[in-house]
């Protein structure tokens, strides 16, 4: 164990969820060579074989970001093999290898996205063997990226902190590469195959940092998120001299 690094994530987890009030554990990703350390391999049952051949162990690798908010665990490309999309994001296959599969197919079809000669994704630069997931309070490795769930309020102290955060749209694992090769924050307004995956709710979306600037980061929330306090101060005592008013 790193004792290091554990007590930075721990410290992390506790200044940021002060700040913005999180409702949900932070998360950390790391990329790996070799199986982390006292971390068990994510043994779900793997799936039966999609008619293109497609089988993981859960749906799409955006499912794990909801279950590491509990516990820690690694998984190797094949647990992500059912979602093409999110294989090619996070570095496990190249797009011409899954170009043909058919959840490509039906997104290209239906308008979601382009062919796929003209996709041109955020993607982690190089294959990695492992990927470690868990709460950040319980991480002792250097994470490559943390991953909250946010809702709009929360969002909007992290964007007066970070006035160049990355704002994007589908896919929402893209961010992870993002926030990994890139070393901007972003966030996704989410993507229909995530949010009917992941149950996430309409009111929720998701943030990746990367963690080589948390510290920064999360003193910028920090201050921002005084900032707020302050005029939500100012708006409630302006505002109550309208309590007796009937609209």
């Amino acid at each position: 164990m790193n004792q290091h690094y554990l007590d930075k994530n721990v410290a992390l987890t506790k200044e940021i969820t002060r700040a913005l009030k999180l409702d949900h554990e932070p998360i950390a990703i790391a990329f790996l060579d070799e199986a982390p350390r006292g971390i068990t391999h994510f043994d779900a049952p793997m799936s039966e074989p999609a008619r293109d051949g497609r089988r993981g162990r859960v749906p799409a690798g955006c499912v794990l970001w909801k279950l590491a908010e509990e516990r820690s665990f690694y998984t190797v490309p094949e647990d992500h093999g059912n979602c093409s999309i999110g294989s090619v994001t996070h570095g496990f296959k190249k797009l011409q290898e899954v170009e043909s599969n058919e959840d490509i197919r039906e997104l290209c079809e239906c308008g979601w996205l382009g062919e796929p000669g003209e996709l041109d994704l955020p993607v982690i630069s190089r294959h990695y063997d492992f990927v470690y997931y868990g709460p950040l309070s319980q991480t002792h490795l250097q994470p490559d990226v943390v991953l909250l769930r946010i809702n709009a309020k929360q969002m909007m102290v992290i964007h007066d902190a970070i006035p160049d955060l990355i704002i994007e749209g589908k896919p929402q694992c893209h961010i992870v590469p993002v926030a990994k090769e890139m070393r901007r924050p972003a966030v996704s307004l989410g993507c229909m195959l995530s949010r009917v995956r992941t149950g996430l709710p309409s009111s929720e979306v998701m943030c990746a940092m990367p963690y080589t600037v948390m510290s920064e980061l999360v003193a910028s929330i920090v201050k921002a998120s005084e900032i707020e306090s302050r005029v939500a101060r100012y708006a409630a005592s302006d505002s109550s001299r309208f309590e007796t008013f009937t609209y």
